[in-house]
């Protein structure tokens, strides 16, 4: 069994700097709260998690098979509740692919393979919340 720690250290008012993997992230709330800015809100990186997550996997997938992608993104948007504790109940994934000819059969592969059986965050995600997604093809 394997284990992820981050630390998270208050630096002042609503700011907070976290370690992960080695890296430092500052994490801030708006002026409106209290905060200065100084970086992101926390819950949007539940959105970055999967977005990342799910990415990897896809591109890792792909190159497997072979598929020749010029480009890639994924968008992520989560819609959060009104009443407190506010929280994401639904996310929507979409997985934006940039090429020549690329086979569609094979893009939807890797991100099944992705939604339903590698990405540990989106797995996690679909316990408490409606997931869906689409995929997007731009040709070249």
């Amino acid at each position: 069994m394997s284990k992820e720690i981050v630390t998270t250290k208050w630096l002042s008012n609503m700011a907070f700097e976290s370690e992960v993997n080695g890296h430092k992230i500052v994490i801030d709330a708006e002026p409106e709260v209290g905060g200065e800015d100084r970086g992101p809100r926390p819950k949007p990186f539940m959105l970055l998690s999967l977005g990342g997550c799910t990415g990897m996997d896809v591109i890792s997938i792909l190159k497997k098979m072979k598929v020749d992608v010029k480009e890639f993104n994924v968008r992520v948007e989560g819609e959060l509740t009104e009443e407190h504790p506010k929280h994401f109940f639904k996310i929507h994934v979409v997985y934006e692919f940039t090429g020549k000819d690329l086979p569609m059969d094979k893009l939807k592969k890797a991100v099944e393979l992705s939604e339903d059986r590698y990405c540990g965050v989106s797995a996690v995600y679909k316990k408490t919340m409606t997931m869906t997604s689409e995929i997007v093809v731009k040709e070249t």
